[in-house]
């Protein structure tokens, strides 16, 4: 139980650095111009590696696959800073590797969703 509740306090330090970085502080106008959701991140048992998922909002012109691919590219240009950035907010000696991951469950939802709609829809 120890191991597994130091990873999620893990997780839940380095999703609040991340957050509060990009809120208040990166430069990159393809991160600070946009609202990004950190909704989870999956650190692995020796905590050397964590896997952030990010969510960006994408406004009614624009295509959703496009801002994903862009964000995940400024998020992997600046790997470096958040790592500097969770180093010195959570006082690590080691930052675990950050690999950005899309999270796709909210449209896996709304699909769910949708499939339940048409199969509850009545017959006519």
């Amino acid at each position: 139980m120890g191991r597994n509740y130091r990873q999620g306090r893990l997780g839940e330090e380095i999703k609040k650095s991340i957050s509060g970085y990009l809120l208040n502080g990166i430069k990159d106008p393809r991160l600070s111009t946009r609202i990004i959701t950190i909704s989870a991140v999956e650190v692995s048992n020796d905590g050397s590696y964590a896997t952030v998922f990010f969510t960006p909002l994408t406004l009614s012109g624009e295509d959703s696959n496009e801002v994903s691919k862009e964000v995940l590219s400024a998020f992997n240009n600046a790997k470096g800073l958040f790592r500097t950035k969770i180093s010195h907010d959570i006082k690590l000696r080691h930052a675990p590797e950050l690999n950005f991951k899309l999270d796709s469950s909210m449209e896996y939802g709304r699909h769910i969703d949708e499939i339940i709609d048409e199969i509850n829809k009545p017959e006519r």
